[in-house]
């Protein structure tokens, strides 16, 4: 891999940051490493994304423009070099949603709100163009992490459990014609509550954004992997987000069931593999609650099929090593 440091340290000098102070930030899963930029009482955030490891910082910036553009709080570009993928941004904020609810758990519903405001405000305008969609058939192949790293199955299983979620999609979640910023959870939005509107939810995190069902970033924000949240916000959330967009309540519900267990059957297998492969024993801790929220959303009777195939290895222990 070329000099990252020595790259970094250039573009840091060209645009007038080179005795700023770097604070590395924590990071999650991806290859993707952020720092902290500060001077004085200024700051930004460096993203580096090495273009060698896969990473691509242009939809990124497009996303963000699109976000900015109708009002919503994602990172204004300072320098961008997306050839190495290096880029400087504006800071939003130090406090995560999941950081301010540490502290203050009983502003859970106010905060879960303020983002199915934003949900609601993103759906509200025609998504960019040229994004992939999460159809029923794509839905079932992003299911390959579940097979290859958490449970084995014979090939007629697999099969069957990834005919049932396309057929499950094609029946309950909806088109896919919005706007999803995909991984859109407590721990990617920024709590500024200086602000007004909509602008008091920092958007993080969204370079994977892609077109699918309305449901899709609820299922992300109200069954979160990382963090439980209240039965009360959750009913909540759904009852804003449909009075904003003017969708049924039950249908809502209904969709978000099947997303839900979409999105943590894959999550279930991207852990595994974080775990296994790239030995980071620190995403077992979030297992149990991947589970419940699988088994709960699998209570649905419209998923008795699906849950018939997949309560078996949920409720069995896999080799982790």
């Amino acid at each position: 891999m070329p000099d990252r440091e020595g790259l970094i340290s250039r573009i840091l000098a060209e645009t007038g940051h080179a005795a700023w102070t770097r604070t590395p930030l924590p990071h999650d899963a991806s290859r993707r490493r952020y720092e902290r930029l500060t001077s004085g009482e200024r700051s930004r955030i460096l993203m580096d994304a090495p273009p060698e490891t896969g990473e691509d910082t242009r939809p990124f910036l497009a996303i963000g423009r699109h976000l900015r553009s109708i009002g919503l709080s994602a990172p204004a570009l300072i320098h961008a070099e997306t050839s190495t993928g290096v880029l400087i941004l504006e800071d939003l904020g130090h406090v995560l949603f999941a950081d301010h609810l540490q502290v203050w758990p009983g502003e859970e519903e106010m905060l879960y709100l303020a983002a199915a405001d934003v949900l609601a405000k993103v759906q509200s305008a025609p998504p960019p163009d040229g994004l992939l969609q999460l159809t029923p058939e794509s839905a079932a192949q992003m299911l390959e992490p579940l097979f290859d790293w958490h449970v084995t199955l014979d090939p007629r299983n697999r099969a069957a459990i990834e005919t049932e979620i396309a057929a499950a999609l094609d029946r309950h979640a909806g088109p896919p014609d919005e706007l999803s910023l995909r991984d859109f959870h407590a721990e990617n939005l920024v709590w500024r509550p200086r602000l007004d509107g909509d602008a008091k939810v920092g958007l993080l995190d969204f370079q994977d954004a892609f077109l699918a069902p309305a449901a899709y970033d609820l299922a992300s924000l109200l069954d979160d992997a990382r963090r439980d949240v209240e039965d009360e916000t959750k009913d909540a959330v759904l009852t804003r987000f449909a009075e904003r967009t003017g969708r049924d309540r039950a249908t809502l519900d209904r969709a978000l069931a099947v997303l839900s267990v979409q999105r943590n059957l894959r999550i279930l297998g991207i852990f595994a593999r974080l775990v296994r492969r790239d030995r980071k024993p620190k995403y077992l801790a979030f297992v149990p609650r991947v589970r419940a929220h699988l088994c709960r959303r699998l209570e649905d009777p419209a998923l008795a099929d699906l849950s018939r195939l997949c309560l078996p290895f949920l409720e069995s222990e896999p080799d982790w090593t």
